[in-house]
C-alpha cells in the first residue's frame, strides 16, 4: 500500500528560529524553510527531516536523529568547539569517555538540540 511512498521523519521544536540557527549555523545542515512553522533539514544523501513548531513540545527520551560521520573523534572535537555539549553516560549499558563517545561497538556520541531532542553522531 505504501511501498512507493517517499516517507520522511519529523521532529518537533518549540521555537523554530532557534532550530534554524542550531541546525543551520551550528551543525551546518542545509535548512529549507517551507512555510510558517515548518522547515526541512536536507541531508547530503537527499533524505529530509521535517522540523515543525509545536508549542509545549516535550522531547522524546530516545535518539531521534543520527548523523553518520567518518571520524567521530574529529567531529566531536569540532562540534564541542562550536558549542555543542555531549551527553555523559556513566551507568547502564552504554558508558561514554570524557568526550562523550561510547564504545565498544560503533563509536557514538549523543547531544541535544535546544529543544531537548536527542541526536547523535555515529562513526561509520
Amino acid at each position: 500500500m505504501l511501498k512507493n511512498s517517499p516517507f520522511y521523519a519529523g521532529v518537533a521544536f518549540e521555537d523554530l528560529s532557534r532550530a534554524k540557527d542550531f541546525y543551520g549555523s551550528t551543525l551546518g545542515v542545509e535548512v529549507i524553510e517551507i512555510d510558517e512553522g515548518l522547515m526541512i533539514l536536507r541531508a547530503a544523501n537527499g533524505y529530509s527531516v521535517l522540523v515543525y513548531e509545536k508549542p509545549g513540545h516535550r522531547p522524546a527520551e530516545h535518539t531521534v536523529l543520527n548523523f553518520p560521520v567518518d571520524d567521530i573523534e574529529t567531529t566531536v572535537d569540532r562540534m564541542t568547539a562550536a558549542g555543542v555539549t555531549f551527553e555523559q553516560y556513566d551507568s547502564g549499558p552504554l558508558k561514554t569517555d570524557a568526550k562523550g563517545i561510547a564504545q565498544p561497538g560503533p563509536k557514538q556520541a549523543w547531544f541535544k538540540d535546544p529543544a531537548g531532542n536527542i541526536l547523535s553522531v555515529i562513526e561509520g
